[in-house]
């Protein structure tokens, strides 16, 4: 299996398998036929706050990351990325699909990082689940 990250506004692909859309907002002038997606997991997106923070400090990636990670472990976040860790263990191609132009510092590639460890954030939001996000980023 393969997961892999794509701009939604690339063309879609035969070998792109499952094709997740993890923003929040629908990309601005694409028509849903031309993004073929399978699944749109809206609650796996950073919250508006946290995007428009990120928005205006594009400089902050390590505080982004840990900040989204923390977010992960919500609710709403929570099952959207049980969905999204479902689809990764059928063991097809998925394709994550994201509309940033920043290839390589977007919510999608700490979505891949999760699904390429199989690694679910802390439920908690104690200084232990803090401590465990702290690692873990110290780690990559």
């Amino acid at each position: 299996m393969a997961i892999v990250l794509k701009r939604v506004y690339e063309l879609p692909s035969p070998r792109d398998g499952v094709r997740v859309l993890v923003d929040r907002l629908w990309p601005r002038g694409l028509s849903k036929e031309a993004a073929k997606l399978d699944i749109w997991l809206k609650d796996i997106a950073p919250s508006d706050e946290l995007r428009k923070w990120y928005h205006v400090r594009p400089t902050q990636w390590r505080k982004f990351r840990e900040k989204y990670i923390e977010e992960l472990s919500g609710e709403g976040a929570s099952a959207a990325l049980d969905e999204l860790h479902r689809l990764a263990a059928k063991g097809k191609n998925l394709t994550l699909l994201f509309a940033s132009r920043n290839l390589d510092q977007n919510n999608a590639t700490v979505l891949k990082e999760l699904l390429d460890g199989m690694r679910k954030p802390p439920r908690s939001t104690g200084a232990g689940a803090a401590a465990a996000i702290r690692r873990s980023a110290r780690a990559r």
